[in-house]
């Protein structure tokens, strides 16, 4: 996946059973500037060209399967020994509200299938509006499977480039929304001031008075 702030493209080997869901590497992949200006262009309403978004579309792909290739070289794992890729794209239009609400992701998970070998799971976002939800966020059911109490009630915070919160009750359907701005704002201004795509380990930010 690629986050709100488009820093880089983590990839997430994970061991899933009925039970746990269990880490067991990881990879931080950097996103070419080129890429991610362009990217941002099209988040904040410049207009484009449907060449120019097919293009962006074609090219994130490419870098996620670029991203997982070499996450498996690193764990000298094979093509074979994976089940499924999941990934949910990168968001450059939400608009969960209205008439005929939408939502639109890039990323082309046909890329990450045809490049990895490997069957590869994508576009829950629109299916979730379709099914009458928001699109967002979508860690709600994650944080249900592993973190679910069968006596207590339990709310989650994740704070992402957006920040939401899921809400976990016995006995009760999950639930979970957007809560506002997470570090998309701290991340967009150091990008603007610094130079630089975020605060790592808020060391710019303790030089503050």
């Amino acid at each position: 996946m690629s986050g709100t702030s488009l820093y880089s493209v983590d990839v997430v080997l994970a061991a899933i059973d009925e039970h746990t869901v269990a880490q067991q590497a990881s990879y931080c992949h950097p996103m070419p500037l080129a890429l991610k200006q362009a990217i941002l262009d099209v988040c904040q309403g410049q207009a484009v060209t449907l060449s120019t978004l097919g293009q962006l579309d074609t090219r994130l792909g490419k870098l996620f399967a670029e991203a997982v290739l070499i996450l498996l070289k690193q764990t000298e794992l094979d093509v074979s020994d994976i089940m499924a890729i999941g990934c949910h794209g990168q968001t450059v239009w939400h608009e969960p509200v209205g008439d005929a609400p939408c939502t639109l992701q890039i990323g082309d998970n046909n890329q990450i299938a045809a490049l990895t070998g490997i069957t590869t799971v994508g576009d829950f976002r629109r299916r979730d509006i379709a099914l009458g939800g928001q699109g967002a966020p979508l860690v709600p059911g994650f944080h249900h499977a592993l973190l679910m109490h069968p006596d207590e009630r339990r709310v989650v915070l994740n704070i992402g480039g957006i920040a939401n919160i899921s809400l976990l009750a016995p006995d009760c359907p999950v639930r979970g929304y957007d809560t506002g701005p997470g570090n998309m704002l701290l991340d967009a201004w150091i990008w603007r001031r610094q130079g630089q795509p975020y605060d790592k380990d808020a060391q710019w930010a303790a030089t503050g008075q």
